[in-house]
């Protein structure tokens, strides 16, 4: 059973010699615009392994001299696949961590409860699960006085020196290039210290509070000098979602705008990330200003929409001159003229364009992304959550249940966490007046309506498990709205609206289970049940450690295991972005244009999701409403192609093909 098969996905060939160089003199030429030592490695879990097997090897040498081992620990989700590897090292290999000490590098300030705690993340990923001594484990308090905070940074930071200082610091990164919560501004002399959180930080935190008017003002962080003092340090970042601040910490200058610059001036640092969060860096994004390039049509594209927006031009007007003067000579020597790569490159975009995504019946198909036959198509769509179908593809969605298609959508998740209180407050009260109007003398239902009123008002514990009756609720009410967001979009058969409810995601908790053998035979047994000819899958690759990495793996798995069934070889597989980000240019093999009209049905479609409006948990780090996003994200990619002098739409989806691994 292949379970992570999402990470094996290279949209960009890139060829192994430029982020694995031959030699050093190669080295030195890829390099030559990063000032940060960078190793990058093709997967996540990869480049966890690395690391793991760093701090593994620097335990181990420790324990031979028979000296403890310090290191400093974030939270977050960037460290998860490095923890899990430990994990495995300690129970597989007898990896001990007797002799490790560890501090944790921030705190957030005031907590109201431990389950916030970024101690308590460190404990449930990983220090519950290995044999450090509790007494070797250090970390702000959460709920001091104000007036002990200053005298406890004071011993944080001696603490430190009289157990030898820190032999290894583990960072992630945040958006704002802060590292720990030294967020922009930050001096490079500072030590532990209370911070305010600033606003970046706070929206990328309230993933764990679940809103950002649950983030606490202030966090303990330890400071940078404290962090630059380590025998080692590693950074690390992983996914796509991280490709913009690496390449600015890397390649950019050093500044207090960007805190984790710092870490230029330090020959103890590197910076350790996947091919995905590296796609930015010159030697992979625009290799042909440090070297010479492999050519495909690919790579081709992304230089000329790149030399697009360099110049200001469409893709006909560029010539030779802009070609010879912007690093693309070779080019010019491959194809003979600006014209003969301007054309090709105009009717490859060109091509992508298609108002009939499930295929135009008895239409030349040649130089179209579909197929016209069979028609009309079965096709699944899956959702990770319940509404990612009309956030992401709502127009293409209504476009095929309106070209006569099968439409089936699956929602792969309840999506139960992202529900607030109050809205299972507000359909409690609804339900209980519904019984006293029309069963008053059946108490069952109304009283279980006012357990659970009291229960969220009065009696509930934030950070422990939510009881089984308020998960069912709020179940309950996005599989309704998911219901009328697909009956908008064009389903008319409930029979073709699926709730898998993988069993990954049913803890109640915003942890998760790992992807299980049950998980993939649900959605292996749905598309033995329908024999798709066509499927969407969520390709969200920003966030390696999500829900959505999850549930795109669940689909791959249950594809891979059915590859070579005659209907299966006939399927093909397409994946939308989430609300978050578009496919590059370079990447998309599908566009599907939406007029005025289809947008506003699009957003009509995301707003039968009452519950995740404004005050729903988990919004992310964007302010935008969902609505917007994908407004914004579809006008955009119908901009650019508009910039690069093709047709003028409104918006467009874009979508990118799957082909399964053989």
């Amino acid at each position: 059973m292949k379970t992570n098969l999402s990470s094996q996905i290279s949209l960009t060939r890139v060829p192994a010699r430029y982020y694995r160089p031959e030699n050093a003199y190669e080295q030195s030429v890829l390099t030559r615009f990063e000032k940060i030592p960078a190793i990058i490695y093709e997967s996540a879990d990869e480049g966890s392994r690395w690391i793991a097997g760093e701090i593994a090897g620097r335990i181990r040498e420790k324990q031979a001299s028979g000296k403890p081992f310090v290191m400093a620990l974030p939270g977050g989700r960037t460290p998860q696949s490095v923890f899990k590897e430990l994990i495995r090292l300690h129970k597989e290999e007898r990896l001990s961590f007797r002799n490790v000490i560890v501090f944790n590098l921030y705190e957030f300030y005031p907590l109201s409860s431990m389950a916030f705690s970024n101690l308590t993340y460190l404990k449930d990923y990983f220090l519950d699960y290995v044999d450090i001594l509790p007494e070797n484990i250090y970390s702000p308090d959460g709920f001091m006085s104000k007036e002990n905070i200053f005298d406890f940074c004071l011993h944080y930071e001696q603490k430190i020196e009289e157990v030898g200082g820190l032999d290894f610091a583990l960072l992630g990164i945040g958006h704002a290039g802060n590292i720990a919560f030294n967020s922009p501004g930050a001096g490079g002399n500072t030590s532990t210290r209370l911070v305010l959180i600033d606003n970046d930080s706070r929206k990328e935190a309230s993933r764990i509070f679940k809103s950002i008017e649950n983030v606490p003002d202030g966090v303990i962080t330890m400071g940078i000098s404290t962090i630059l003092k380590a025998g080692e340090i590693v950074l690390m970042a992983w996914g796509e979602g991280k490709a913009g601040v690496i390449k600015d910490v890397v390649e950019g200058k050093e500044s207090d705008s960007l805190p984790a610059t710092y870490l230029q001036g330090s020959n103890k640092a590197k910076v350790v990330i996947d091919l995905s969060a590296a796609y930015q860096l010159t030697r992979i994004d625009h290799p042909w200003l440090v070297t010479n390039c492999e050519w495909d049509n690919q790579l081709i594209r992304r230089a000329i929409v790149w030399l697009c927006r360099l110049t200001g031009k469409p893709i006909l007007k560029l010539t030779n001159k802009d070609y010879s003067e912007n690093g693309l000579g070779e080019l010019l020597a491959l194809y003979g003229s600006a014209y003969n790569v301007n054309i090709r490159i105009f009717n490859d975009i060109q091509h992508t364009i298609t108002g009939w995504p499930g295929g135009k019946p008895d239409a030349d198909d040649s130089n179209r992304p579909e197929r016209a036959l069979p028609y009309p198509k079965k096709v699944i769509i899956f959702s990770p959550h319940p509404d990612d179908d009309v956030i992401s593809m709502g127009g293409t969605f209504h476009r095929l249940c309106s070209q006569n298609h099968d439409v089936y959508v699956a929602y792969q998740t309840s999506g139960n966490i992202a529900v607030g209180d109050e809205e299972v407050i507000r359909y409690c009260e609804y339900l209980r007046d519904v019984c006293d109007r029309y069963s008053p003398s059946d108490h069952t239902v109304k009283q279980k309506a006012e357990d659970i009123i009291h229960f969220l008002r009065y009696e509930k514990v934030e950070g422990e498990k939510e009881k089984d009756d308020v998960l069912f609720m709020k179940g309950t009410i996005r599989k309704e709205e998911a219901r009328a967001g697909a009956r908008y979009s064009g389903i008319t058969s409930d029979d073709h609206i699926r709730f898998l409810d993988l069993p990954f995601y049913e803890t109640g908790m915003v942890k998760k289970k790992d992807l299980g053998e049950e998980d993939i035979r649900i959605v292996s047994d749905l598309l033995k049940e329908i024999k798709p000819t066509q499927i969407f899958v969520a390709g969200d690759l920003a966030d390696p450690h999500g829900t959505h990495k999850v549930c795109l793996d669940a689909a791959l798995a249950a594809i891979d295991q059915m590859k070579d069934e005659e209907w299966m070889k006939q399927c093909r597989i397409w994946m939308y972005r989430g609300a978050w980000a578009e496919w590059e240019m370079d990447h998309i093999e599908m566009a599907v244009p939406i007029s005025p009209e289809e947008l506003r049905s699009k957003r009509n479609a995301i707003l039968k999701h009452q519950s995740q409006a404004e005050s729903a948990p988990f919004l992310g780090d964007d302010e935008r409403l969902f609505w917007q996003r994908a407004e914004d994200r579809n006008r955009a990619t119908a901009s650019l192609y508009r910039q690069l002098g093709l047709a003028a739409y409104e918006a467009i989806e874009a979508f990118v093909q799957y082909i399964p691994l053989r």
